[in-house]
This record gives structure tokens, sequence and C-alpha cells, in this order.
């Protein structure tokens, strides 16, 4: 049996790391690097407070609404119905949320980087 090697070409991509790179050396490359750092931060902090703030509402919204603890739905009491199965959409709608932004505040950090 013989071993096949697969490389891709070198292409472009080398010269944009090498920019990168001399962008993040210099002292205008490190505010920007400092920048996407704390926006970054800033927005982990953020959907994660909002993430926590909607999971503890779920269960104060039990214990405000008369009624709704002792509903149950196919046997199942409603709280465990909202806990284990209404929380999946709340983590996906976060993470998309923060996939998104994420790469927006990247982009527009490589956008400040190649300008410069």
């Amino acid at each position: 049996m013989t071993r096949v090697r697969v490389t891709a070409p070198q292409s472009g991509a080398r010269p944009v790391l090498e920019s990168r790179e001399a962008a993040e050396e210099s002292d205008v490359g490190q505010v920007f690097v400092r920048s996407l750092i704390r926006t970054q931060l800033r927005l982990a902090v953020v959907v994660a407070g909002g993430f926590l703030l909607i999971l503890l509402a779920f269960p104060l919204m039990l214990g405000l609404v008369p009624g709704l603890a002792e509903s149950k739905i196919a046997g199942i009491p409603f709280g465990w119905l909202l806990l284990g199965a209404g929380i999946y959409p709340v983590i996906g709608l976060s993470a998309w949320l923060y996939i998104r932004t994420a790469t927006r505040n990247e982009a527009r950090y490589r956008d400040l980087a190649e300008d410069r």
C-alpha cells in the first residue's frame, strides 16, 4: 500500500497573515487587538447575562402565574416541560446571537487591520 500526501497549494493566504501579524506588532495594531478582545468580552458577558436572566425568569413565571405550576400536559407537569424542553430554544437563540455578532466583530477587525 502506498501513502499519498494531499496538500493544498501555497496561494495568497500567506501575505494576508503576514500583514495581519505586522498590524498586530505596531502600536495601532495592538490597540485594534485590545479593542477586539474588549468587544468580544463585552459580547460574552451580555449574552451570558441575558441567558441567565431568561433562565431565572422561567421559575419566577411558574410562581407568579396562578395555577400554572399545577397544570399538566400529557401527564407531565408544565414546570418540568418548561424547564426541560423550553430552555433549548433559548440556548440555541443565545448561541446563534453570539456567533453572529462575534463573526461581525472579527470581520470589522479584519477590515481595520487590512486597511492599515
